[in-house]
């Protein structure tokens, strides 16, 4: 782990901005990839089950929200005539995901002395992996692999002062983009003509034109430099999750709540952040799923759980499960009856974020009945040790205390109720919310190994029953279910509902809002232009390749692998099921079990490590969800009703007509003044003080860890207002980056009309 520059923050540090800037390392590109989607450093990002698929509904369009018009996309793969070149043609290919392992061809600690997958062939080390191999047959192509095995900023950089060694190369979108303006790499819309199935896949889905335009002005308005990447689109990303018999061994049943043994919960720090008198009301879904109603939060009738267990102090861990119990039964009217954990796991959940600190109070002070041990950790982060995982702790935050900007497309940014871009770490909010945080961890709600992760190495806690909650990726994390925990003795970890907050769209409400939605990924493959050289048969294949990928055909082998991979009956047919609305292939039954055997059910790193699929261009969700445990069904079931029904918002693939619901681009067209002036800010870059990256550090989860000076009460909301007028205002260029993003969005706007009248 890096050395975190600013090991405490007072207000005398983080106003002293000169002295920090001299005292911090900075540089490079700022796109800090904050939403997750290029996860720099570590292993590869892992991938939830499509919510939406699970009840084969699409996501709601009301209060703000809207989709793009779209139009049917091609069935079958169009032959791109055009693009015609020499049989044979070699392309020099430094494409990857982030890390040698996921690259197109086999490492040594994977392949072995030879590896048998399910298509029965035997792969060795530097073998190009099923996918590549039949890319080369398709396409008539060879593939010399140039790939370093980094990750996608960092291979563009080993790359770009060398261009004329390979065709095709990964990047950061951000990066691409910018050299794209230079004239260093092609510009793909001066062919779109040429490429019948990627022109047809942005015909369908106008929107994404929007996020991949590379410059909105002057000659070359409309370019696109990269190729981009979807991993799954419109739906639900992250979610939280929990181990739910915990949840209902504690608050189900009738009478008290009792237990031979408990620890006490420790003395209070958190306040409430819901109110603490009269009542709101939240939509629910019902627990059967039919329809939606309208529950009541009545503090009038106990008051808040917080304000009432902070009045009592540290206590017996009984006594606050009892509280809780009484708690839920009054607030809610016995609307849940003797099923209280429904509050937080059920169809119809309703929890907040005070109501989750109540819990996490009452489970870390019942380990006995929860593990039969003395010890358990509330929120944890998937790795406590590795940054890349640790940023998941304030993306929740955000969630948690209504914070847009903290789990953006790009860095920290979201698009206002005024329709301009705000950014995350120039408001007071951030802070606040982080400031919160904070006092969960003093109340030791939050794991150890998380709080101190330069000291403490990763605990597994799922692996060894110690672990409650965290914030993640459904498939790989439910698999669990089926490698650790004992589901036939009712042990169960599943998502669980996005919780209620206070979010101000234009009109401070109770609503549920998640901001973790899927759209262009933060990297992509793009051409070289010193490459190519003026060799149309290269460039021929290139645009072949791009295109050919987002064909029908191309998806399903950029999803499954060759067909080898795939599911026939016996006459040889293709196996296929519904999968949101539209008909994709049943995975075969050896490449299951390769699932499983190869990597615990971890559909990502099986798919990416072994058949070489799911590394760019258009990933369908439909292989995933069949390799998702039924658990992890279950949840994101819950989470599809919700989201079909209306009662989870989330941005739109659009330009909404309540701009605060616009999905921010994954990347903007800046100018390369303007560019340059961004990449000169360095502590707001990834290699500054956001860094989203495995071995970066990150301003915001120290925050978590370590808190501030006079954070209590009215100081804490007067420091955090301070802390974001220094990053914006102070010496780390906040406003002068902001204006720069959205000097580009607006020509991004302006484009956009243009062409969508």
């Amino acid at each position: 782990m890096k050395k975190t520059k600013i090991t405490a923050l007072t207000i005398s540090a983080i106003l002293a901005v000169t002295s920090m800037l001299s005292g911090c390392g900075g540089g490079g590109t700022t796109t800090s990839g904050n939403s997750g989607s290029n996860d720099n450093g570590g292993a590869p990002a892992d991938t939830t089950t499509s919510a939406a698929a699970t009840e084969a509904a699409a996501p709601s369009g009301d209060e703000g929200t809207q989709k793009a018009e779209t139009k049917e996309q091609p069935t079958e793969t169009i032959e791109a005539t055009a693009l015609t070149y020499a049989p044979g043609t070699v392309l020099r290919m430094a494409c990857g995901y982030n890390s040698d392992k996921t690259g197109m061809s086999f490492t040594a600690d994977l392949a072995g002395e030879g590896i048998t997958l399910a298509d029965g062939n035997t792969y060795n080390s530097g073998d190009l992996k099923p996918t590549w191999q039949e890319v080369e047959k398709r396409l008539e192509i060879k593939i010399e692999d140039k790939y370093q095995g980094n990750n996608a900023n960092n291979e563009y950089q080993y790359w770009d002062a060398q261009l004329d060694q390979v065709d095709m190369l990964s990047g950061t979108a951000t990066l691409l983009s910018e050299n794209g303006q230079q004239g260093k790499l092609v510009n793909l819309a001066e062919h779109l003509n040429d490429m019948p199935n990627f022109k047809a896949y942005l015909e369908s889905n106008p929107i994404v034109r929007l996020s991949i335009t590379g410059a909105a002005a002057g000659p070359n308005a409309g370019a696109i430099y990269f190729s981009p990447y979807f991993d799954g689109v419109d739906d639900i990303e992250r979610m939280p999750l929990m181990r739910t018999d915990w949840v209902e061994k504690l608050l189900n049943g009738s009478g008290e709540f009792t237990a031979d043994k408990s620890n006490k919960t420790a003395a209070p720090v958190y306040t409430p952040f819901m109110p603490t008198s009269g009542s709101i009301d939240v939509d629910v879904v019902k627990a059967d799923g039919s329809a939606v109603e309208t529950i009541k939060k009545n503090y009038d009738a106990y008051g808040n759980i917080v304000d009432k267990m902070n009045a009592v102090g540290a206590m017996d861990g009984v006594q606050a499960v009892n509280m809780l119990r009484e708690y839920i039964d009054k607030t809610y009217d016995g609307y849940y009856g003797e099923n209280r954990a429904d509050l937080f796991i059920g169809q119809n959940a309703a929890w907040d974020v005070d109501e989750l600190v109540a819990l996490l109070r009452c489970v870390v002070a019942n380990p006995q009945t929860l593990n039969g041990t003395d010890s358990v950790q509330g929120l944890h982060s998937r790795e406590d040790n590795n940054n890349q995982r640790r940023v998941d702790m304030f993306r929740f935050a955000g969630s948690l205390f209504g914070v847009r900007g903290l789990e953006s497309r790009l860095d920290y940014l979201y698009v206002g109720t005024d329709g301009d871009l705000h950014d995350a770490r120039n408001e007071a909010a951030t802070y606040e919310a982080l400031s919160k945080m904070h006092d969960m961890v003093t109340e030791g709600l939050i794991s150890q190994a998380f709080v101190n992760a330069e000291e403490v190495k990763t605990e597994k806690y799922l692996a060894d029953d110690s672990g409650f909650m965290h914030y993640d990726y459904n498939q790989t994390q439910t698999a669990y279910n089926a490698t650790v925990l004992d589901t036939a003795n009712g042990e169960k970890y599943m998502a669980v509902m996005v919780p209620v907050s206070r979010w101000n769209d234009g009109t401070e409400k109770y609503m549920r809002f998640t901001e973790s939605w899927r759209s262009v990924k933060t990297d992509g493959w793009a051409i070289s232009i010193a490459g190519v050289n003026g060799n149309n048969d290269k460039l021929n294949a290139c645009l072949k390749l791009i295109d050919y990928a987002f064909s029908p055909d191309g998806q399903v082998l950029m999803s499954y692998g060759p067909d080898a991979f795939i599911k026939h009956d016996d006459a040889g047919n293709v196996v296929t099921f519904d999968f949101n609305g539209k008909q994709w292939p049943v995975v075969s039954d050896k490449s299951y079990e390769d699932l499983w055997a190869l990597q615990n059910g971890n559909y990502t790193n099986y798919a990416r490590y072994y058949i070489g699929s799911t590394l760019s261009f258009v990933k369908s969700q439909a292989f995933e969800y069949q390799c998702t445990h039924e658990i992890g069904k279950e949840g994101a079931g819950h989470i599809s009703k919700a989201i079909a029904l209306g009662t989870i918002k989330h941005p739109a693939l659009a330009i909404a007509d309540n701009s605060w619901y616009t999905s921010v681009p994954a990347v903007l067209p800046q100018e390369v003044a303007e560019a340059n002036a961004i990449n000169e800010l360095t502590q707001l870059s990834a290699s500054g003080q956001f860094g989203a990256g495995k071995d970066q550090m990150n301003l915001l989860v120290d925050i978590i860890c370590k808190g501030f000076t006079g954070e209590a009460g009215a100081d804490a909301a007067a420091t955090a207002d301070k802390i974001s007028k220094s990053v914006a205002d102070g010496g780390w260029g906040g406003s002068t980056y902001l204006a720069r993003r959205n000097e580009a969005w607006k020509r991004l706007l302006m484009f956009y009309k243009s062409i969508n009248g």
